[in-house]
């Protein structure tokens, strides 16, 4: 067995390690081993990729469209996951709560302006 150690290579006959002991390191071959190696052809043709973009670096509309569309459910995920949190229920609470107080003031504001235009 080999072992790598800031660049010495020592051998380890009992196989026992321990903290700071050295490492295997399967990536040093033995000088006398032989390696099989295959030349490889290029296996896929060369196709152009769809970068989402055109020779002169425009933005597709593919890609424009497929961005808004991320960005939309983004957004609908993520209101829709806020309203689910006791924290988000809260905050629709409070903005009713306000929806409703402003519409009876401005009811009040109506009927005090009604009783003034009858007064005159």
């Amino acid at each position: 067995m080999r072992q790598v150690q800031a660049g010495r290579i020592a051998t380890d006959p009992n196989n026992r390690r321990e903290y700071g002991d050295n490492v295997v390191d399967s990536a040093v071959p033995d000088p006398g081993e032989i390696i099989d190696a295959e030349v490889v052809t290029d296996p896929l043709p060369a196709t152009p990729q769809d970068t989402g973009y055109t020779a002169e670096g425009v933005p597709t509309f593919e890609a424009v469209r497929e961005k808004i569309e991320t960005r939309y459910g983004t957004a609908i995920g993520s209101s829709e996951l806020a309203s689910e949190t006791a924290e988000g229920r809260d905050v629709e609470e409070r903005y009713e709560a306000r929806q409703r107080a402003a519409h009876d003031r401005l009811e009040q504001i109506r009927a005090s302006m009604r009783d003034e235009s009858d007064q005159v």
